[in-house]
């Protein structure tokens, strides 16, 4: 069994800093689930244009407001708490905050640790691991 809070993982080099959010990573590749979980927060009035081309993602809303808009077919759904988008065909994505919003992501194939977005708003397949 594995047993982890989410208070101790942003103490440590779990919590990874970005532009517009930070990634607190509770459950990764060496923990071998075959899928990586996140507590992410997006910076109020962010604007993350993503593009997870290696990974697919679940996304569920915990807390705050925003939008998703999707840029193949320029829909925009409401984010609120109680909302999961599931990115399930690696879909462009602008992600905006309105206001704080915490979320629960899910990542398949598992993240190693310290991945950032790449120059395309995506993560590379390989990272360097992170503790336990």
């Amino acid at each position: 069994m594995i047993v982890r809070t989410l208070k101790e993982a942003q103490q440590s080099d779990r919590k990874v800093e970005s532009e517009g959010f930070n990634s607190v990573r509770l459950l990764l590749k060496n923990d071998q689930m075959g899928f990586s979980f996140h507590i992410t927060t997006i910076y109020k009035d962010a604007e993350l244009h993503l593009h997870y081309q290696n990974h697919l993602e679940s996304v569920y809303c915990i807390s705050g407001k925003g939008s998703v808009e999707t840029l193949d077919d320029g829909k925009v759904h409401p984010i609120e708490p109680g909302t999961i988008y599931i990115l399930d065909k690696h879909d462009k994505h602008i992600l905006r905050a309105e206001e704080e919003m915490q979320m629960a992501c899910v990542f398949n194939p598992p993240l190693h640790g310290n991945e950032k977005h790449n120059a395309d708003g995506a993560y590379e397949l390989d990272g360097e691991e992170v503790g336990n």
